[in-house]
C-alpha cells in the first residue's frame, strides 16, 4: 500500500467522526428551560418556556428548541451520554492514529522509520540525537482522559433517580473537560505534527524493491507453490523477488515489469492480461 492510502484512511476515519459529532450535538439543542422542578412548569406563565427558549437562542446564536416532553427532558441525560460517547469514539481513533505515527516513525536504527515526525523536543539527556514523538504522546494522554471522563458521565447519568438527576454537575464538568482538551489536542496534533510529516522515500523505495511480499502478486502467474518458494528464498538470502523469478525462468523480464508495476499493485482492481509460463507445481 502507499502512504497516500494510509493517510487517506486516517482522513476518512476523522471525517466519519465529524459527522457523528454533528449528530450528537444536534441532540443537546433541545432544552427544558421553563420546566421548573420536575418538568410540570408549575407557577410559570404558559408561554414562559417558549419565550425563554427564543431569548436564549437569540443570545447564543444556537438553534435551540423547547423539549417535546419536559418531564422526560428533566430526568433524561441520554443526550449527554451520547455526546460523551462520540467524544470517546473520537479519542479512541485519534489515539490509534497517534500509535501508528509513533510506530511508523520509530527508528532510526531499530524501528520502521517509514516517516519523519517534526522534532518538537530537545530529546534525551542520556541519548544524544534521540527525538521523541512528544505530540502524538500528548494526544494519547488526552485520549485516555476523555475515555475516563466518558465513564464518569455514564455513571452520573445512570445514578439519577425518579424525575431528577443530582449528578448533572459532574456530567457538565466532564464534558467540558473532554471538549476543551480534545479540541486543544487536535489543534496541536495538526499544527505541531501532521503538518510537518515527511516520508523516508529512500528507505521505502528500497524496502519495496527487496520485499518478499512481491511474491504475492505473482500467485496468479507462477502458482502458489512457486510463489511460496520464491518468497522463502528472498527472505533467507536477502535477494529481490524479481531476480529469483528470472533466475528460475518462471517469467520473462518484460512480464515481470508489467506485473510488478508498483503503482498498479496498490490498486484493488487490476486486469491480468500477462501471458505466463505453465505452472511447474501442477
Amino acid at each position: 500500500m502507499t502512504l497516500g492510502q494510509e493517510f487517506g484512511a486516517y482522513a476518512v476515519m476523522i471525517g466519519e467522526d465529524e459527522q457523528r459529532l454533528r449528530e450528537a450535538t444536534a441532540l443537546i439543542t433541545e432544552i427544558n428551560l421553563g420546566a421548573t422542578a420536575i418538568g410540570t412548569g408549575i407557577n410559570t406563565d404558559p408561554d414562559y418556556a417558549l419565550h425563554a427558549c427564543r431569548y436564549l437562542a437569540d443570545f447564543t446564536g444556537l438553534p435551540l428548541t423547547p423539549a417535546v416532553h419536559f418531564v422526560e427532558a428533566t430526568q433524561d441525560t441520554g443526550s449527554f451520554v451520547q455526546l460523551s460517547g462520540v467524544l470517546k469514539r473520537i479519542a479512541c481513533k485519534l489515539s490509534k492514529i497517534c500509535n501508528d505515527l509513533r510506530l511508523l516513525s520509530s527508528g532510526p536504527q531499530a524501528g520502521l522509520g517509514e516517516i519523519f515526525l517534526p522534532a518538537r523536543a530537545a530529546g534525551s539527556s542520556i541519548m544524544p540525537g534521540k527525538v521523541n514523538p512528544v505530540i502524538p504522546e500528548v494526544v494519547n494522554q488526552v485520549a485516555f482522559e476523555v475515555i475516563g471522563n466518558d465513564m464518569a458521565v455514564t455513571m452520573a447519568s445512570e445514578a439519577g433517580q425518579l424525575q431528577l438527576n443530582a449528578f448533572e454537575p459532574l456530567i457538565g464538568y466532564s464534558l467540558f473537560k473532554s471538549i476543551t482538551h480534545l479540541q486543544a489536542a487536535c489543534a496541536t496534533l495538526a499544527t505541531n505534527c501532521v503538518d510537518g510529516i515527511t516520508a523516508n522515500r529512500a528507505l521505502l523505495a528500497e524496502r519495496v524493491r527487496t520485499s518478499a511480499g512481491l511474491a504475492t502478486a505473482l500467485n496468479p502467474y507462477i502458482g502458489y507453490e512457486n510463489a511460496c518458494e520464491i518468497a522463502k528464498l528472498a527472505v533467507r538470502d536477502g535477494r529481490a523477488v524479481a531476480d529469483l523469478v528470472l533466475e528460475r525462468g518462471l517469467l520473462s523480464e518484460p512480464q515481470l515489469r508489467e506485473i510488478l508495476q508498483l503503482e498498479l499493485l496498490t490498486r484493488p482492481a487490476r486486469v491480468r492480461s500477462v501471458r505466463t509460463a505453465p505452472d511447474s507445481s501442477t
